[in-house]
């Protein structure tokens, strides 16, 4: 997923801070979608991932983000705030909480070209089993995937929402690929269950 040039954003920005309110709905048309996958990516909940939009948004309206066009654009920068929401969401529950079926909704997202690897392994593995391989992922790769294979964010793009190198967005997403294919090929091929050992028959 491309964003709108950052011109574009600061000119929508600058009139949501007239209080023009063609200017808010049109960054959140732009921006709900992106932020709502995320945080549903992140927190398994689609309540707790509503919850986190109008937060953002919320925030938006107020001006409270602290946004900086320098260090790059809206996109990235609202992405790290549902980011940083989300976490501090689930630290407050100390727990991750259950997928929610909405989640099968969020791996199709709409427009998905076919250049998107996750598309491909959808279609050969099933929608469910890609499901749960994603949702297993650890955070920190799960992350990576969703931004890059399903948000089509570059790596530069990634790196400021996770606020870190573009290289550790390579590795990660090298070895989150890897843990996904090692994953679904378990899904397909399951290691035969070990059976209980008989005796030994005393033949004499």
């Amino acid at each position: 997923m491309a964003f709108q040039s950052q011109p574009a954003h600061d000119d929508l920005l600058a009139r949501l801070g007239a209080g023009d309110e063609d200017a808010f709905l049109a960054l959140y048309r732009l921006h709900q979608g992106p932020i709502f996958r995320f945080a549903l990516h992140v927190t398994g909940s689609a309540a707790l991932a509503e919850d986190i939009v109008q937060e953002v948004f919320l925030a938006l309206i107020r001006g409270d983000l602290g946004y900086r066009p320098e260090r790059g654009s809206l996109g990235c920068y609202l992405l790290g705030v549902t980011r940083k929401l989300a976490l501090r969401h689930l630290d407050g529950n100390r727990r991750n909480v259950a997928l929610d079926s909405d989640l099968e909704e969020v791996l199709q997202p709409d427009g998905a070209a076919d250049r998107d690897p996750l598309t491909d392994l959808t279609r050969r593995e099933g929608l469910e089993a890609l499901r749960r391989s994603v949702a297993a992922l650890p955070r920190r790769y799960r992350e990576v995937v969703v931004l890059c294979d399903l948000e089509e964010l570059d790596y530069s793009e990634v790196a400021i929402v996770l606020g870190c190198p573009i290289g550790t967005v390579r590795s990660r997403l090298h070895r989150a690929r890897a843990l996904l294919h090692e994953k679904l090929s378990l899904e397909r091929n399951p290691r035969p269950a070990v059976g209980a050992l008989k005796p030994v028959r005393n033949l004499t």
